[in-house]
């Protein structure tokens, strides 16, 4: 995967750059066309000047569905939102409303945005590891220290999981050797999310299943990918205390 910032030394920004965003295309858009869910994106950096001249730092929560054609790169949206720091705006809206013409530019899809006031609490879940057992259906279960790496940098990246079947139980034991399996694999949160949702549907024969992996942030953004059988999605941007 080439990019044009990840990994490497970028330049200092002064101005108002909507030009540094970079696409990356979906890895799965034909296997994952009949399913549902999004990407949430919190970016715990985001500041600019209010109509006083002011700085104001907020924190956004970027909303980008997994139908779009492409997603943003973490590392040019970083520097893309760095960019606002000395851009005045009357309120906060109309610097939401830049964001997201912006992006869907670049996604080829209506983005949210929106500034976070509070995170949900996590749900109430069974933590699934090292347990051997079948887990009964309808239970939402969670793996904590998920590790996968970078592909551009060969950094890891680190989450907890959490999957909910309604209709299937799940067997612990062969989850966990799954999910201990991504450790030294390189791919981008959306796509492991993805690669296990799969598998969860052919190799653990899963009727009804969600996954939502809750990575722990870089560069001040997290980026947390939710796919689902059902159209009415599980989870909320919740934050797990590890984020």
């Amino acid at each position: 995967v080439k990019t044009r910032f990840l990994g490497k030394k970028t330049p200092g920004i002064s101005k108002y750059s909507p030009k540094i965003l970079e696409k990356v295309e979906r890895a799965n858009i034909q296997s994952m066309s009949s399913f549902f869910g999004c990407d949430f994106w919190n970016a715990y950096e985001f500041s600019f000047l209010n109509s006083s001249n002011q700085p104001v730092l907020e924190t956004l929560e970027i909303i980008i569905p997994m139908t779009s054609l492409n997603t943003v790169e973490s590392k040019s949206l970083k520097l893309y939102l760095a960019s606002f720091y000395n851009k005045k705006f009357s309120n906060i809206q109309n610097a939401l409303k830049l964001i997201e013409k912006d992006l869907y530019k670049l996604v080829k899809t209506k983005v949210s945005v929106t500034k976070v006031k509070k995170h949900p609490v996590p749900p109430k879940s069974l933590l699934v590891n090292n347990k051997k057992n079948l887990i009964p259906k309808n239970k939402i279960i969670r793996f904590e220290g998920f590790r996968s790496i970078c592909p551009v940098t060969n950094q890891p990246d680190w989450a907890n999981i959490y999957i909910h079947s309604s209709d299937d139980q799940i067997d612990a034991k062969k989850l966990n050797r799954l999910l201990k399996s991504y450790r030294e694999h390189g791919d981008f949160h959306e796509t492991c999310i993805e690669s296990i949702f799969l598998l969860l549907l052919d190799d653990f024969k899963l009727s009804n299943v969600t996954i939502f992996g809750r990575f722990l942030r870089r560069g001040g953004i997290d980026i947390n990918p939710l796919r689902s059988t059902q159209s009415k999605l599980l989870f909320s941007n919740f934050r797990d205390l590890s984020q």
